[in-house]
């Protein structure tokens, strides 16, 4: 699942939009309204005057026309939540509190069905969660990387080691998981511009995109926990290991290199990555 409503639109008629038409405060042109708002969206827009027109002019055929919009049709997920936000005004100023709340209610129930990544506040904004921004860098990684096969090779390794650990996650499988992320920070980190560097570590002092120089030293000294903790790059220095490697220190770790990303790669958008555009 995406997180986003883009994803699921055609689910929307059945889920919200068909039942907020059933309410008795829901007025007979309230699909006219809603396909006004709704028509900024598209990646074609209708001519004002003559297609668009006729369409808001008569309450069947708004129906009908809303009703077969494709997600294909819409320009994306960011164009799909303006819409959303826009459609809350006539709502209520069609039907005023009890069908605004109606509506606000039937899409926060879609989010929550759909594990959508928004919160829903009031009177009517959606907003991208932590969970679901932490979801999208990792999507967005696999479309940036999808078209390098070097890229692809080292991405699937690395979800195949993370598979593998599902039964037996040995200190042996968990280290090969964090030695399979950093191989693929260092390859896309590499392929920035300007870049000469041949490990990770030395690559951070090249990258020039860091707020604070404490944060550049945080990515080298995760760097620098992969190189020397025993059996992850290197044998390493087996006096600097306070224990063995837990199913603990691959979340931890996975995550924070991970969150690194937007800083060591060009291929990543982070507007976009929040938006959803």
């Amino acid at each position: 699942m995406r997180g986003e409503f883009i994803g699921v639109w055609s689910e929307l008629w059945r889920q919200v939009w068909s039942k907020l038409a059933r309410n008795t405060h829901a007025p007979e042109d309230l699909f006219c309204e809603l396909y006004r708002e709704l028509e900024p969206a598209f990646v074609e827009r209708l001519d004002e005057a003559t297609a668009l027109a006729s369409i808001l002019d008569n309450p069947t055929e708004a129906r009908k026309a809303f009703r077969t919009t494709r997600a294909s049709a819409l320009r994306g997920e960011l164009a799909v939540i303006e819409f959303l936000e826009r459609a809350y005004k006539p709502i209520n100023e069609m039907g005023e509190d009890p069908l605004s709340n109606r509506y606000f209610l039937l899409i926060e129930r879609f989010i929550e069905t759909y594990s959508l990544r928004y919160d829903l506040r009031r009177p009517f904004s959606l907003h991208p969660t932590l969970p679901g921004v932490f979801a999208r860098l990792i999507r967005e990684l696999r479309l940036a990387v999808a078209h390098d096969p070097a890229l692809l090779a080292l991405l699937r390794e690395f979800d195949e080691a993370v598979r593998d650990l599902k039964g037996d996650p040995t200190s042996g499988k968990i280290k090969t998981c964090i030695q399979k992320e950093i191989n693929l920070l260092e390859a896309i980190t590499g392929r920035c511009p300007g870049i000469t560097a041949g490990t990770l570590g030395a690559m951070c002092d090249q990258v020039g995109t860091w707020p604070h120089v404490t944060i550049k030293e945080a990515a080298k000294k995760m760097y620098g926990f992969a190189s020397n903790y025993p059996g992850i790059r290197h044998g390493g220095h087996a006096a600097g290991a306070l224990r063995e490697i837990e199913m603990k220190d691959m979340i931890a770790v996975s995550v924070l290199l991970a969150g690194f990303m937007p800083y060591l790669s060009d291929m990543l958008n982070s507007d976009k990555i929040y938006n959803g555009e």
